[in-house]
């Protein structure tokens, strides 16, 4: 396939222009994968509704089909395409979408059965980044999207980490700068509208939802492993993980420094300041931490440490915490 109409940074970053974005919409209609930017992480895209296109995101990913991918739209009248909605959709979605928020909803049959693991829901998300929404637009149809990296790898937070995971394997990259959140969006569960439950924590919380819902939000710690299909993506036992082995610690007994470890603080440690030692934060910020996460330890990952020890945020200390600990867990899991 030829060249998008303005050049990159490199053969496999380009801008997100006027020219680039209808170039990148008459290839995704036309079966081709094009990774994109969102506001969590960015996404190798394809159209939805096309099982050969996704066939290929399986295979590009090396993503096993027992693990559904998001769908993608938008507008919420897409939605309406694709799942039935319950009562509370309008309610929910008029305060978090666009967002990062991924709603579980009872399925149509116009979806594959090959984008849901065979499952009868769909995850489906309307993508708050404008470019991701200006695309979704000139594309006119849904868009499975799921992290541009390697199954089970430390997921992408800017063009760079897609491009050095999959160099010529994903050729067209479409430039919208770091990922503002940087972790995968909150998934809720609404296939049984009278039990709503967060299947993956993200930066939205149950409590927000529960806020908006007036109804309790269970937040479901799922562990998938074996040969279990998902409900949702991102809830295998191991997943988010770097080639380096990870340790997990609190904040008040942090592991004893040794030189071929990388110790990793969720805010700049003052007394204890060593090349080996690195931080998440200036300041303990958990949503800069969540925006960092993914980066630094793809960074860790090239430097040959033995051992990366990462601080877990206390469980109480609210905004981002059930997710960095989520990911983080998952990331160790051994």
């Amino acid at each position: 396939m030829k060249a998008p109409p303005d050049q990159g940074v490199s053969s496999f970053i380009y801008p997100p222009t006027g020219p680039n974005l209808e170039f990148f919409a008459k290839a995704l209609q036309s079966g081709c994968l094009i990774a994109i930017p969102t506001e969590t992480v960015y996404g190798l895209a394809g159209l939805a509704l096309n099982e050969e296109a996704c066939r290929s995101i399986f295979a590009v990913k090396g993503r096993p089909l027992m693990d559904p991918l998001i769908v993608h739209i938008p507008n919420r009248s897409m939605a309406g395409e694709l799942a039935e909605l319950p009562d509370c959709f309008q309610l929910i979605t008029d305060r978090f979408w666009p967002g990062p928020l991924t709603l579980i909803l009872n399925k149509k049959p116009i979806v594959p059965d090959l984008i849901t693991a065979g499952k009868p829901t769909v995850a489906i998300r309307m993508p708050k980044h404008p470019i991701a929404h200006e695309l979704l637009e000139k594309v006119g149809a849904p868009l499975a999207a799921p992290s541009a990296n390697p199954f089970g790898y430390v997921s992408p937070s800017t063009a760079e980490h897609v491009a050095e995971s999959f160099g010529e394997n994903v050729p067209f990259i479409l430039d919208g700068g770091p990922c503002e959140i940087g972790l995968e969006s909150t998934i809720l569960d609404l296939s049984d509208p009278e039990t709503p439950q967060i299947l993956r924590p993200g930066a939205i919380s149950a409590d927000e939802i529960s806020d908006v819902l007036r109804v309790p939000v269970i937040s479901n710690k799922v562990h998938l492993g074996g040969d279990q299909a998902a409900k949702a993506p991102g809830t295998f036992f191991r997943h988010y993980s770097p080639g380096t082995n990870l340790s997990l610690f609190e904040k008040e007994n942090p592991p004893v420094l040794q030189k071929d470890h990388a110790i990793v603080f969720l805010d700049r440690p003052g007394n204890l300041l060593d090349k080996n030692v690195f931080w998440l934060s200036e300041d303990g910020s958990l949503e800069k931490a969540a925006q960092s996460l993914f980066g630094l330890l793809r960074k860790l990952d090239r430097l040959n440490y033995s051992v990366i020890h990462c601080e877990m945020p206390t469980i109480d200390s609210g905004g981002y915490a059930e997710a960095i600990r989520d990911r983080l867990s998952r990331a160790a899991a051994k």
